[in-house]
């Protein structure tokens, strides 16, 4: 259990720097992508301003370990994923530009199913 809850932990910035720490969860089979975990707590470079056009860029380049043309179409999450900040539609927050606060939750649920 401790070994698991490592691997749902990601570092990012130092000692030295504020953390922004965030939830990310994925549901509905987006968790296949970022390698089946479903829950990480991250913590990112609180010194820079992180949006979640920010955020994708840095999942892209992180933790998404398969297919990412399931995930990211261009700059945004490809069309069939929704995603909630704090349990509220993106959409209603300013989708890209919504700017990440310190505990935030940000949940992506797949509504895409293969045949």
């Amino acid at each position: 259990m401790a070994n698991e809850q490592n691997n749902n932990r990601f570092m990012m910035s130092n000692n030295n720097t504020p953390d922004l720490k965030i939830i990310l969860e994925f549901s509905a089979g987006a968790e296949l992508l970022f390698g089946n975990i479903k829950r990480r707590e991250i913590c990112l470079d609180g010194t820079q301003k992180w949006t979640i056009a920010n955020l994708l860029k840095w999942m892209h380049a992180n933790i998404l370990t398969e297919r990412p043309e399931l995930f990211i179409q261009g700059d945004t999450v490809r069309p069939g994923i929704l995603v909630l900040i704090n349990d509220t539609d993106w959409e209603l927050l300013g989708e890209l530009e919504y700017e990440l606060k310190a505990n935030d939750n940000v949940l992506f649920i797949s509504t895409l199913h293969g045949g």
